[in-house]
């Protein structure tokens, strides 16, 4: 499966994918037409929420209801560093870490591009 996000700053989206969240590129088709790279983001699996599940897991991460139909998450290694490195490069935060009843620890952030990520470290 592959996500492709359409961002409005083309380097700015490059700049906070691949290199502020480290994800591996694998491909660059850029051509005449326009400019696309390939990053790697690991194993992919989606998860569908109804809205009542969705808003409780937003008051659990972000305290309110932020999710809209997408939200991007990452399992990160040290949460704190990442989170930092990703504020560091444009994302604003939704809310501050925390650790929800599932285990493990969890950050909400919006990309530059207004994508909400959730960042989370297992336990």
């Amino acid at each position: 499966m592959r996500v492709v996000l359409t961002v409005p700053d083309f380097d700015e989206g490059v700049a906070f994918y691949r290199d502020a969240l480290g994800l591996e590129q694998l491909a660059d088709w850029t051509g005449e037409d326009g400019r696309v790279i390939l990053l790697d983001a690991g194993r992919a699996t989606i998860e569908l929420f109804d809205e009542r599940q969705a808003e409780s897991v937003d008051r659990i991460e972000a305290g309110r209801r932020v999710s809209e139909a997408v939200r991007l998450a990452f399992e990160v290694g040290d949460l704190d560093s990442a989170r930092q490195r990703l504020l560091d490069a444009g994302a604003s935060a939704e809310a501050e870490p925390v650790t929800p009843p599932w285990g493990g620890r969890n950050a909400r952030l919006r990309a530059p591009d207004g994508m909400q990520l959730t960042l989370f470290s297992e336990p």
